[in-house]
């Protein structure tokens, strides 16, 4: 029987607010297409297994919204790093005053998400626009690593996107209460904090991944935008 989402919609239209995207926070500044170029020149050279197909890693919105094209997707496990609301955002899903909570890769625990195969022309002009999505402020934010990653048992390399410790946006571990009193009222010009954990949820269970500290996270989001 397919569970019932606390989350719905109609939450997620309570908080939407139509904002301007209102450019760079003061105080920070962006990658540029040279260190763009350089990341992607990095990741092609650093590839393990350079003779496999490559294959990335999603456990948040590239799920549903992957951005670059895949030829297959298959259930994937990563060992070592689990999926966490740790990511601050004063721009997208967020404001300066009102700032939001963003999915990266944090280490410890098990993650289980999604692996796309991705098409074997031009990776150099898929990690390009890829990386223009993942990460947009100095220091990074997400940073692309290979990591070993299971699939039915069996082990492959994977590109994926893991949190930067360093970075001033790394919000650390919060627990569910700080998380959902965050992405209850967070709103930027891209939408909401409680659309994109929604969306998160709803793909995951599609695909047969049910994430029991996402299920309790949707939960008390739920209940914070219905009360008074």
């Amino acid at each position: 029987m397919a569970r019932l989402l606390s989350l719905t919609a109609d939450h997620v239209a309570k908080v939407y607010q139509a904002l301007p995207d209102r450019g760079v926070p003061p105080g920070q500044q962006l990658h540029d297409d040279a260190d763009y170029a350089d990341w992607v020149a990095h990741i092609v050279a650093s590839n393990p297994a350079p003779d496999a197909p490559t294959a990335l890693f999603a456990y948040g919105s590239l799920i549903w919204k992957p951005e670059i094209p895949h030829t297959a997707e298959v259930a994937a496990t990563a060992q070592g790093w689990h999926r966490s609301f740790c990511l601050r955002m004063l721009r997208f899903r967020g404001t300066p005053e009102q700032p939001g909570l963003m999915m990266a890769l944090d280490r410890g625990g098990m993650c289980k998400g999604v692996l796309f195969s991705l098409p074997p022309h031009d990776l150099p002009g898929q990690l390009n626009t890829l990386f223009r999505r993942e990460f947009t402020v100095k220091p990074i934010t997400n940073m692309p690593r290979w990591i070993k990653v299971g699939v039915a048992g069996q082990p492959r390399w994977a590109l994926a996107f893991v949190m930067n410790l360093k970075s001033p946006n790394y919000a650390g571990r919060l627990s569910h209460e700080a998380v959902a009193d965050v992405l209850a009222r967070s709103c930027g010009h891209w939408g909401t904090g409680a659309e994109y954990l929604l969306n998160t949820v709803t793909q995951l269970e599609a695909r047969g991944i049910h994430d029991t500290a996402l299920w309790h996270l949707q939960k008390l989001v739920a209940e914070r935008i219905d009360a008074p």
